[in-house]
């Protein structure tokens, strides 16, 4: 017995959301999508219960606006754990090893019950070292509710059952917006994580926010003839108050993202019955879009996580030990943060400071922070290509399926026989290139918008991921309006 046999009682009893019978209204789906948005933001606002205030420390720090969620609130793991199912199954399924055939309906139910089942577990084995390890979210050393005190132990149970409750919501609200609303609920979490950073780095008069400088000016705090003297330019360019060219980089990624949006190469259809019936095929410059960035960060982020587990284990020493022995190689930390060893080098650029090294304000040597940028160019040019080629692959987005959906619509390319293998070897032309070369082209513009830094510190990948999933949530609004007003083009399209 295989172990599809064997699993597929767990996997077919998965808890799912319903999908609907017919046609939802677009306002209804827009009522749907709205709500799942409100309830994300009221459980990113409710604390852990049992939490020490103000002594946790975030474990994806700088990956928090690609990963969404709240730290120290319900949503703490945010859709991390999601995200890392994905690569799992993404790595599987392109290795072959599942054996499951994606066309094949009993296959498909089983392969959602798979990617439910490893998401619930990633959800469990994340919160675990959060609560239990090292510190980085301590629980209260006691608690009394309605009478009953809580030692701390029974917190951290708390604790743990609370940040695994908010990872199993996110993933069906993630599934509501998918079935019942517009897009997907992963891209609504980090349009909403993402805007709601930029705009408070943006207006903010607190340090850190780009109108600092600017109102300390305003209320007479400061003299403009001290920003043009001595180190008041440079802070007013890249510094926490100033933030020019910050602003300037977030403008430019705005930009380039609509810009390589609108670039595409439009393969000519015409229909095979109906005369003068024509359309275009068109393969987008980021083809395979910007999502698989997520996966790449994501594996990152959990290269890093495991770094800090590590060092949390070796008490108040800088350098890594596993059974006993010092391992500089591996990962050498201060305040938390990786400063030499593997753990160093694999971590991203995540503002200006991390590479400015003759600024004095870097402890690492030159050299080291070169092979620092040099990794981190090379996991995502290269990265982002892999993953942007398994994305098209596991989305019916490659050569083969899309050859087989024109050929069901009933179109052919003129000057081409109406067969699917020709139709295939046309795509193969165009697809496989392009998401290569997107792919490429996104992980270089993401680190290359975390060496200049953006505004709100939400980082290149946060920022693209933003801007390409706000502007594909428009076309998809557009095209459900659309198909609102002609009812016939929901049948052409296959959206009954």
């Amino acid at each position: 017995m295989g172990w599809k046999e064997a699993a597929e009682p767990v996997l077919t009893r998965m808890p799912a959301v319903r999908r609907p019978e017919g046609h939802v209204p677009f306002k209804r789906k827009l009522a749907w999508t709205a709500g799942i948005l409100m309830l994300y933001f009221f459980l990113t606002n409710i604390t852990l219960l049992g939490i020490e205030a103000g002594q946790a420390d975030d474990l994806f720090g700088e990956f928090r606006a690609v990963l969404a969620g709240e730290h120290m609130s319900l949503l703490q793991v945010g859709i991390g754990p999601i995200v890392t199912a994905s690569i799992v199954l993404q790595l599987l399924g392109g290795a072959n090893l599942l054996g499951l055939d994606t066309d094949d309906p009993r296959d498909q139910v089983l392969y959602q019950g798979l990617q439910k089942l490893l998401v619930i577990v990633m959800t469990a084995l994340t919160a675990l070292p959060m609560v239990f390890a090292g510190g980085f979210l301590p629980a209260q050393q006691s608690l009394t509710l309605g009478g009953f005190t809580f030692d701390h132990t029974q917190i951290q149970l708390l604790m743990f059952t609370q940040i695994f409750i908010g990872g199993v919501l996110i993933l069906y609200m993630d599934e509501v917006v998918s079935k019942w609303g517009v897009g997907s609920g992963i891209g609504l979490f980090i349009i909403a994580g993402v805007s709601q950073r930029l705009v408070t780095g943006f207006i903010q008069p607190t340090e850190g926010g780009f109108f600092y400088n600017w109102y300390l000016i305003l209320t007479g705090q400061m003299e403009i003839g001290s920003l043009v003297s001595g180190d008041g330019l440079s802070t007013l360019l890249m510094g926490d108050g100033g933030q020019i060219i910050a602003l300037l980089t977030t403008l430019l990624i705005f930009a380039i993202v609509v810009y390589a949006e609108s670039v595409r190469v439009e393969i000519p259809l015409s229909h095979a019955r109906v005369k003068g019936a024509r359309g275009r095929f068109p393969v987008k410059l980021i083809y395979a879009s910007v999502l698989p960035m997520i996966l790449v960060r994501a594996l990152q982020a959990n290269i890093q996580f495991m770094g800090r587990i590590l060092n949390s284990q070796t008490g108040d020493q800088t350098v890594i030990s596993l059974f006993g022995r010092e391992l500089p190689w591996l990962g050498a930390y201060s305040d938390g943060q990786p400063t030499g060893g593997f753990f160093y080098y694999t971590a991203p650029i995540y503002e200006p400071d991390d590479w400015m090294w003759w600024t004095g304000e870097i402890a690492q040597e030159a050299w080291m922070v070169m092979i620092r940028i040099g990794v981190d160019l090379t996991f995502m040019v290269i990265g982002g290509a892999i993953f942007a080629i398994f994305w098209v692959e596991t989305t019916n987005m490659g050569p083969e399926a899309t050859a087989q959906q024109i050929q069901n619509s009933g179109m052919q390319i003129p000057g081409f026989r109406q067969n699917v293998g020709v139709i295939e070897k046309v795509m193969e032309r165009y697809i496989p290139q392009v998401t290569v070369i997107g792919g490429a082209l996104v992980g270089l513009l993401a680190v290359w918008a975390n060496m200049l830094g953006t505004i709100g510190a939400v980082t290149g990948t946060g920022l693209l991921l933003a801007v390409s999933i706000t502007y594909k949530l428009y076309e998809e609004i557009a095209e459900e309006q659309m198909m609102e007003m002609h009812p016939m083009m929901r049948e052409m399209f296959g959206k009954e």
